[in-house]
């Protein structure tokens, strides 16, 4: 496991998801918490994937593709904030978010607090007993700081008797490290 974010979320998935289960990547991006969660989930699993960049979900589909696990993936043209469409309430294990912009993409096309929120509250809803959300808050640049500051906000107001919420930060790394998230729902 790497100490970052990126090896901080995966490592986590691992530790939660198992096969069967069903899990959202709701941003998906390259595609690579779509793949980890559909080798977790295995064959039986599913996961589906939301990204509104067409070219996001092309990555995640070639991706899927090359690493065989295409066929218990689903791609949504879909803005994270519509995430209720996607699955019922308290039936999904996992939920993946990586806030920001598609890596190597336009940094002007980017997750924003109006959207971000929404699809947080929604998400929290669709978490089976014992289910999972990973985020991890991409910040600084072209988004600012204020979708990272107002979702730690919204963060600190999450009923800790329904859920626990564990935040991770690196004060010695400079340049704006992301930020791990890791909520869990009791139960």
């Amino acid at each position: 496991m790497g100490w970052n974010s990126l090896g901080l979320t995966h490592d986590f998935m691992r530790r939660h998801v198992q096969p069967g289960d069903l899990c959202i990547d709701a941003t998906a991006g390259r595609g690579r918490d779509t793949v980890l969660l559909a080798k977790l989930t295995g064959p039986a699993g599913r996961v589906i994937a939301l990204d509104i960049q067409p070219a996001a979900l092309e990555a995640t589909r070639a991706l899927a593709e090359q690493e065989g696990v295409s066929g218990q993936v689903e791609v949504r043209l879909l803005g994270h904030q519509e995430i209720h469409r996607v699955a019922r309430e308290g039936t999904v294990s996992c939920i993946a978010f990586n806030l920001g912009w598609l890596p190597g993409g336009d940094h002007r096309l980017h997750t924003t607090v109006e959207t971000t929120i929404p699809a947080l509250e929604q998400s929290l809803a669709l978490l089976r007993p014992g289910g999972v959300l990973s985020l991890c808050i991409y910040y600084g640049k072209e988004n600012g700081y204020r979708e990272r500051d107002r979702v730690l906000e919204w963060l600190a107001g999450v009923d800790s008797r329904a859920y626990s919420v564990i935040a991770i930060g690196f004060p010695n790394r400079k340049n704006d490290p992301p930020l791990p998230v890791f909520i869990l729902r009791e139960g």
